[in-house]
Formats: C-alpha cells, structure tokens, sequence
C-alpha cells in the first residue's frame, strides 16, 4: 500500500486529483491508500455491475450509480479491486474519456493473469494473483466477505 501511495503521491502531486472508487469492491483499499497520499484530492465513487449474484462475469457492463462530480479536465485515477477480464475498466476508462477527463489512470489492487495482457495499460498495481476467486477486503462473492481483513481464495466448493 505504501508503495502504490508513494507512487501516486509523486505522479500527482501538485496536480487536481479525482479518485474515482469502483464500488462496492474498491472501497477497503480506496480508504487505505488515500489516506497515505500525501496532498489533498477528491474522492467520488462509480458503482457498476457485471457479475450480479453469479461468480462469473455476464460480459455486460451496467451503470447503477454515476460520479455526481464532473469529470471534464480533470486527472482520474480510477481505483479498483480486481483486474479480471477488464470489461469493467474498459467501460470506466470509456465512461471518464467520453466526459472529457483529461487523463484517466488505474489503480488496482489486484491483477488475474498477467497486467500486460489486458488492452489497457495498468498504471498502479498491487499485486498479480492466479485465476482463483478472491474474497476479502472488500472483495464479495455474491454480496459476502467483503467484511474479512484480509484476502483469500474462495474455496472451489463454494463458487458453484
């Protein structure tokens, strides 16, 4: 945590900073890591879906609650939980972009796969784990553990 803050604070400093939390997943380590940048910024929140109550992705992004700042000619990092097929970041960094950010930047915690492989560049990065369901730390499946300290893997039994 204190790298990725370290990392931002130098890259921003100085700079209108928008955070833009992807709820629900993001909002441990969203609170984690603004409190250890070292300027002042803005937090809003996006919250979109694409898995519902399964524990795969339908592949279809939806929007269930906006930013309510205005994005246009701000600097947007976009802080997520998860990096897993990327359509949900896809859809976030489409969404700032065609409100006229003037960058947009990501910041995950986690990375299934490897962080070159997905068609978007990622900025800030946490941690690489292998393609296993993980929960805690804000990270659900199907609404539960959000609440565990820490990050674990679903056990396979579980996710059917």
């Amino acid at each position: 945590m204190d790298r990725l803050a370290a990392q931002v604070s130098r890259d921003y400093q100085g700079k209108d900073l928008l955070t833009l939390g992807v709820l629900k997943g993001a909002f441990i380590f969203l609170a984690d890591l603004v409190r250890r940048v070292t300027f002042p910024m803005e937090i809003e929140f996006i919250r979109v879906a694409s898995y519902g109550r399964r524990l795969r992705s339908s592949g279809k992004v939806r929007l269930l609650s906006a930013p309510r700042m205005p994005l246009q000619g701000r600097n947007v990092l976009i802080v997520e939980d998860i990096v897993d097929e990327g359509n949900t970041i896809q859809f976030i960094r489409a969404y700032c972009q065609q409100r006229g950010a003037a960058s947009v930047r990501l910041c995950a915690l986690l990375v299934k796969g490897q962080p070159g492989g997905y068609p978007f560049p990622i900025e800030y990065l946490g941690f690489q784990v292998p393609n296993i369901f993980v929960v805690g730390y804000g990270i659900d499946a199907r609404e539960q553990y959000r609440n565990l300290p820490d990050l674990r893997a679903l056990p396979p039994q579980k996710e059917s």
